[in-house]
């Protein structure tokens, strides 16, 4: 239970527990399970304003909400690594961009793209609107245990993330995702969809992190959250209008 309360306090300010628990190397397994209760509060937030508001204002008041209770926490990371990654640093100097708290010019356009992106796609969404606003949140922290899992943390000496690298993650530890993955079967072969497009994104996102400096950070692992969260969004209508 501490595991799980450290999860929910690491990525959302929903107030629970005793504040500053931090457990690395317990909360992983729990990343998309706090997807889920963040999903089911985007998803009841989204029925409330729809009262009130026609869809597109509503969607754009979901990602409003949604930054809100996650701190903006993974904006900020993916602001950094924009900042970073994007260019033709080394990869000594694109660690030490991502580690500087200042927002540069790529790092803005970034997280106004991906807020874009985001909004977009929701502001589309129809069928399966409620399960959809559940699901994707949980596969976009899912994500993270695949960067976790599969590339070297990129700061020996110490950052955000540098605890949850200590020990190699364990398959076990990706339960979590067995939750979205069987909610996306009640939304018939739309989940078969998303099970396809969470896999490429997440493989194009290590691919390109491995290819670029060989390695992750805690930055890195926001981006991660940010882009596939704002993707599935967008690609899941794209897939559906094509089908």
């Amino acid at each position: 239970m501490k595991s799980f309360i450290a999860a929910i306090q690491f990525i959302t300010i929903l107030p629970v527990g005793k504040p500053g628990a931090f457990e690395p190397k317990g909360m992983i397994q729990f990343f998309p399970v706090v997807g889920i209760i963040i999903g089911l509060l985007v998803s009841a937030f989204d029925i409330a304003v729809l009262q009130l508001w026609p869809k597109p204002v509503a969607s754009l008041l979901d990602v409003i909400f949604l930054a809100i209770i996650t701190g903006a926490f993974h904006l900020d990371g993916l602001a950094d690594a924009a900042d970073g990654l994007l260019g033709h640093r080394t990869r000594e100097d694109a660690l030490a961009v991502m580690k500087d708290s200042r927002i540069g010019v790529m790092g803005l356009v970034a997280v106004i793209c991906m807020l874009a992106i985001k909004w977009g796609g929701i502001a589309s969404l129809d069928v399966h609107r409620s399960l959809l606003l559940v699901i994707i949140p949980a596969y976009a922290r899912g994500g993270l245990l695949f960067g976790i899992r599969f590339l070297k943390y990129g700061r020996p000496d110490g950052g955000t993330g540098h605890d949850f690298f200590s020990d190699t993650l364990k398959t076990s530890a990706f339960w979590g995702l067995l939750i979205p993955v069987a909610l996306s079967f009640l939304i018939g072969w739309r989940g078969v969809l998303l099970n396809l497009i969470f896999i490429i994104i997440t493989a194009v996102i290590l691919l390109y992190y491995k290819k670029r400096i060989g390695c992750i950070t805690g930055d890195m692992l926001g981006a991660m959250t940010e882009v596939l969260e704002s993707t599935l969004f967008l690609m899941i209508i794209a897939g559906s209008a094509l089908c």
